[in-house]
């Protein structure tokens, strides 16, 4: 007998830096049932929990170099693996590269599952320098609070998006969201996407 997949749906969000990626990502997560997989929230629970991938990742980080993309594809997997009865998972802060996107779906694909979409958050970059430092007043974030950092950090996430965009074009699962507005409008956008996936 075949044991029949249940359909999931993954979507890797985008967004640059304050586009709301968080919000959306909460908001996306109970609506449709999904589980929600920060990389960086993956690289802290294991860091924190002091895992065999936790020490591994923090060997490398602790000589500022950059975690190599194997192990947190070992990390993303265990993620995954704990939630074996989710409808699908959103991806946040993973991808950021085609070879990771390229190791990303070849994990879904022994899932027997696919990435559905890359969706992305467009916002004007004024907008985001705006949001980014009246944030910065609140979240005690250097880097929420300098604005040629801030510009730096949307220029560098444009430079590595890009390459995403294409890879995720080429097989038509990109979608630009317009990212400006209230919450709910902003979340009924994305909605109209995910409901077509």
């Amino acid at each position: 007998m075949v044991q029949k997949t249940k359909k999931m749906t993954n979507i890797v969000l985008f967004g640059p830096p304050g586009a709301g990626k968080g919000t959306q990502a909460e908001v996306l997560k109970v609506k449709y049932q999904l589980v929600h997989i920060s990389t960086g929230d993956v690289f802290r629970y294991n860091i924190k929990n002091q895992t065999q991938l936790g020490a591994l990742a923090k060997s490398y980080m602790d000589k500022g170099h950059l975690v190599p993309d194997g192990v947190t594809i070992k990390m993303l997997n265990a993620e995954v693996d704990k939630n074996p009865d989710a409808n699908g998972f959103v991806f946040d802060g993973f991808p950021r590269t085609a070879a990771q996107a390229e190791a990303l779906a070849l994990l879904m694909e022994e899932k027997s599952s696919q990435i559905n979409a890359m969706v992305a958050l467009e916002v004007d970059d004024q907008v985001l320098v705006g949001r980014l430092l009246e944030r910065g007043k609140t979240s005690g974030r250097a880097d929420d609070a300098d604005e040629a950092i801030i510009r730096e950090r949307v220029a560098e996430y444009y430079r590595k998006t890009d390459i995403l965009k294409d890879f995720y074009k080429a097989q038509d699962k990109y979608f630009g969201v317009n990212g400006v507005g209230n919450i709910q409008e902003i979340t009924a956008r994305l909605s109209e996407v995910f409901d077509r996936l």
